[in-house]
């Protein structure tokens, strides 16, 4: 399969709903089927993904219900967009799409399931998340989750050992897909709310906040908005805050 590489500039999304529409109750099962998620990650299964046959839909639901506020607060369009916002990033990080891929570059998400290559032991010194000896830390999952400093806490909010058995994130796909959603879910210390000054000078929350026009940002904004497509829901505004002002 030829190297990954970054796909053309995001496909357009559907028009904005006249009026938001009211979620059906139940949880992410009733927001996005099996028909939708094999729409999505239509080529996840491919003899050429070294992840085929792993990420199962069946995995990815019952992974969520174990994070009750995922795609679960808000109107239809709101959860609607945090479940493709969250497949987007996902897949941008076991994309094995390319620019002239069959169904476009953002038809080949969760294509791996572990860093490719020889990769290092990603152990940085901790004395409440040390890392075990022989055990190597790298990206692993739909997140890519890496280090020992996100699999210790991950393993104990999932209720699993991963400094003992990081590889579960690689052979039990329910695991694989909460240490996702743990990271996901889990307030990070440079996330934050724009305050008032903040939306004057166009600071608002976005992909790619600071960084200017970047590649990567807009491959995840590729699988996003492709995603909302097949919901049928707009993007929204704000995606990439290419053009937001400076802090200071």
């Amino acid at each position: 399969m030829p190297e990954p590489v970054l796909g053309p500039d995001p496909i357009p999304a559907s028009p904005v709903p006249a009026a938001p529409s009211q979620p059906p109750s139940g949880g992410v099962a009733s927001i996005i089927s099996q028909t939708l998620f094999d729409q999505m990650l239509l080529h996840r299964n491919d003899a050429a993904c070294p992840a085929n046959n792993f990420y199962t839909y069946s995995a990815f639901v019952t992974a969520a219900n174990s994070f009750p506020a995922f795609g679960t607060t808000g109107d239809l369009t709101t959860r609607q967009r945090e479940i493709a916002a969250f497949l987007g990033q996902t897949s941008h990080e076991t994309t094995g799409g390319w620019a002239t891929a069959p169904d476009g570059p953002y038809s080949w998400g969760y294509c791996f399931k572990e860093e490719v290559g020889n990769p290092g032991d990603y152990c940085q010194p901790s004395t409440q998340w040390p890392c075990v000896s022989g055990k190597k830390y790298y990206g692993r999952g739909p997140i890519q989750i890496s280090y020992n400093y996100n699999y210790g806490p991950a393993g104990q909010a999932i209720g699993v050992n991963l400094l003992n058995n990081p590889d579960l994130v690689t052979s039990d796909p329910v695991v694989s897909f909460k240490t996702a959603l743990w990271f996901w879910m889990t307030p990070q210390s440079r996330r934050w709310t724009p305050s008032a000054a903040d939306v004057a000078a166009g600071r608002l929350p976005g992909y790619g906040c600071g960084h200017g026009s970047d590649n990567r940002v807009a491959d995840r904004i590729g699988f996003y908005n492709r995603y909302c497509n097949i919901f049928g829901v707009s993007p929204g505004v704000n995606v990439d805050c290419y053009t937001q002002g400076p802090f200071g």
